[in-house]
């Protein structure tokens, strides 16, 4: 029994990513970093920001987007600092995952519900990109007699073979392409938003400020928490970087520029589409060469970044499965294709979800509203002040502790108000 716990710490305090060799060079340049952080972080969520804009206003909406952008930030550092503490504590450094932080907070049961999170919230995240995928085709492609779910099963042998891809050093020249296209796509969006909105002469004052259904307010905020998705990532971004110290400072930089295009971005599409903002807003766009391209290009981009959003899932399924195949002293070679196999699985599974989504505005807050709060807020306050406790200044307590008590609050409110319906 006491060889069986050995091994399963042993393999549970892997990193999210297969482990890389110690060489720095083997490990992800600051280039490549960036790269990954910024298609972790941009995905799905940012295509619904004008849609929240509309629900919230546009100063409400980019009040949020801020704060939202601010904490997730400083809940991101409150991870790497608490897996600082326990790798300084460990014999070979080797707490690196979401799971054993929880473990080290709460023992064995806080190891599998921090695991069931992580795992919950990417498979959520990873339906949301097949059903934007598939939406967006199916509008590009009208009239071509296929249904949406054909187009995210069309998917799906795409997202195996790269779900097979090992690392993020393997993964970053397909995060480099992924940032690409979508920059670009998004960059023609707000051409288009622009041309429109001073096209027709509006006013500000046409547009809503701030909400006067406050019940609206906490679902533009579950958009809003949604769009900085990947948080399940940050430890697994942080462990993949040559230079672990300039971490901080590149995700600091990146942040900031991330969200002040999300909010340029909800800005300038509700400002176009006004009260006609769909929930993703490449459907306001009319069907004329560029706007299919960009559908098209975001679609690529998002292809091309669902396999990082598959990793902690195929991390933590597979760190049980070698914990059953060494226990029955299996061979290697068996586990790479039980690996394999586990990975298409994964894939097979999330598309037959995304088939199932009737919309996806609602779909994106309730994510944000539950999973990404819990993930983003909740759980690295809670693991801070459990591992740092007294050492801790009144200062960071009261912050850690309205971090905390402001995710529970918007986790239970704002998922109230997205089943009941804005």
């Amino acid at each position: 029994m006491g060889q069986d716990t050995k091994n399963y710490n042993n393999i549970a305090s892997s990193p999210l990513l297969e482990p890389l060799p110690s060489s720095n060079s083997k490990r992800a340049s600051k280039l490549q970093t960036l790269g990954n952080i910024i298609v972790t972080v941009v995905g799905t969520g940012v295509l619904g920001l004008p849609f929240a804009f509309r629900i919230a206003g546009w100063v409400a909406g980019s009040l949020g987007v801020a704060i939202v952008g601010i904490s997730t930030y400083y809940c991101m550092l409150l991870l790497v600092m608490c897996r600082e503490k326990l790798a300084s504590e460990e014999p070979l450094g080797e707490s690196n995952t979401y799971g054993d932080l929880g473990y080290r907070s709460f023992g064995t049961p806080g190891r599998y519900l921090t695991e069931v999170i992580i795992v919950v919230a990417q498979c959520a995240g990873s339906v949301a990109y097949f059903v934007f995928i598939g939406q967006n085709l199916y509008s590009v492609f009208q009239g071509q007699g296929l249904s949406m779910a054909s187009y995210i099963f069309m998917l799906v042998p795409v997202e195996i073979g790269l779900s097979w891809i090992g690392s993020l050093s393997a993964l970053a020249p397909f995060s480099i392409f992924a940032d690409v296209c979508n920059v670009v796509a998004m960059g023609i969006v707000v051409k288009e938003d622009i041309q429109r909105a001073f096209g027709k002469g509006f006013s500000f004052g046409q547009r809503t400020m701030i909400t006067s259904n406050i019940g609206g307010l906490p679902f533009a905020a579950g958009m809003a928490v949604f769009c900085f998705e990947g948080f399940g990532m940050t430890l697994a971004l942080e462990n993949s970087m040559q230079d672990r110290r300039k971490f901080p400072i590149l995700l600091a930089q990146t942040f900031g520029g991330i969200t002040l295009v999300y909010i340029l971005f909800g800005f300038c599409g509700y400002m176009a589409f006004g009260e006609e903002t769909r929930d993703i807003v490449t459907l306001n766009l009319p069907r004329n060469w560029s706007s299919l391209a960009v559908q098209v290009g975001l679609c690529v981009g998002l292809a091309f970044t669902l396999p990082i959003m598959l990793h902690p899932i195929n991390e933590i399924f597979e760190g049980k499965l070698k914990i059953i195949l060494r226990n029955n002293n299996d061979s290697t070679g068996l586990e790479n294709i039980c690996m394999y196999i586990s990975r298409a699985i994964v894939v097979v599974g999330l598309a037959v979800l995304a088939s199932f989504v009737p919309e996806f505005g609602v779909y994106a807050s309730f994510v944000g509203s539950t999973l990404c709060a819990m993930l983003s807020f909740v759980m690295p306050a809670t693991f801070h002040l459990k591992l740092f406790g007294s050492s801790l200044p009144i200062w960071q307590k009261a912050l850690d502790s309205i971090v905390l008590l402001s995710g529970l609050f918007f986790a239970f409110y704002g998922t109230y108000n997205t089943i009941v319906g804005v």
